[in-house]
């Protein structure tokens, strides 16, 4: 089911507007992707418009982390979502979205990639804490 994601057919005071035109599939949106750690990665392949596509990350187990002193990528384990900026309840259930901090075994990292878009997680480690896991 998509979600519409045009304008509403009521004015600020209530009452209903005139229909001018029908929906329109270019305003169809879809749900939030909500990566959460598994024990496998699996990955959707969405159409969009243009015939292209978004490669939706739905479960992972690693993420791309950059080392930014010895500027060398590794892929690394990732072992819990610590917090996110945007919203403390992603962090409770365990949710993996940019900015979000997590823990993997090569220290702390924040993730710089959209996974529900870009369908990869991709982080940079911390300076200060990366010692600590």
């Amino acid at each position: 089911m998509g979600f519409y994601q045009g304008p509403d057919n009521r004015k600020i005071t209530g009452g209903l507007k005139g229909k001018h035109r029908d929906k329109r599939k270019y305003e169809i949106g879809n749900p939030s992707t909500l990566t959460t750690l598994s024990a496998e990665d699996i990955r959707t392949k969405d159409r969009t418009l243009g015939g292209n596509f978004k490669v939706r990350l739905k479960y992972t187990t690693t993420a791309n982390v950059l080392d930014p002193a010895t500027n060398t990528a590794k892929k690394v384990k990732i072992l819990e979502v610590l917090e996110t900026p945007a919203n403390k309840e992603l962090a409770r259930r365990g949710i993996i979205i940019r900015g979000a901090k997590i823990r993997t075994e090569a220290g702390l990292a924040v993730v710089t990639s959209r996974p529900g878009q870009d369908g990869v997680i991709n982080a940079v480690l911390l300076k200060n804490e990366s010692q600590g896991s």
